[in-house]
């Protein structure tokens, strides 16, 4: 994928050559060669690939759209190197709770990625609703992406990459 930044360890940077691409099922159909690349499933593909009892040698992942349940991929979690949850418009946030549940309620460690309509303005929200790595919008610039993901980390809630609030996580450090 094209213009992605990812975090590791709380760092965010530009992931320049990211291996990670999206499989629609039409190439899947054709048994395209993608070798170098490891594919980003529809959520019927991954069901099929477990209906076929195929040995994947690559690791791959799925795409969850707003409507999908995250709880479907319960029995792959821990196979799966990568979820990649839909934003098809910045004023949809239902990815946001996707993101969530499978961190906070799931236990999902892995690779979220957030695809489609992404943005600077979102980038902190996500990364404290467990995203790790953005597909930002190709018309933006990375540069300014990344100064939304390290302009503004404080926040006082709780959320999941820090599950105490401010106030607590505060009076523990004196």
């Amino acid at each position: 994928m094209k213009n992605t930044i990812g975090t590791v360890k709380g760092h965010a940077g530009v992931l320049h050559d990211d291996p990670w691409s999206l499989m629609d099922d039409e190439a899947l159909d054709k048994n395209d060669d993608q070798n170098s690349r490891y594919q980003i499933l529809s959520l019927e593909s991954l069901f099929a690939l477990e209906e076929t009892q195929e040995n994947q040698q690559r690791p791959y992942g799925v795409i969850l759209h707003p409507d999908d349940d995250p709880e479907v991929l319960l029995p792959w979690l821990d196979s799966l190197t990568l979820i990649a949850l839909q934003f098809p418009r910045f004023s949809d946030g239902r990815a946001y709770t996707q993101a969530y549940l499978l961190r906070g309620r799931y236990g999902y460690k892995n690779d979220l990625r957030a695809v489609g309509d992404v943005l600077r303005d979102q980038l902190a929200a996500m990364r404290h609703c467990g995203f790790t790595s953005f597909a930002v919008r190709e018309d933006k610039p990375l540069t300014d992406a990344l100064k939304g993901l390290n302009g503004f980390d404080m926040i006082y809630a709780r959320s999941v990459t820090h599950p105490e609030p401010l106030f607590r996580r505060r009076h523990l450090r004196l």
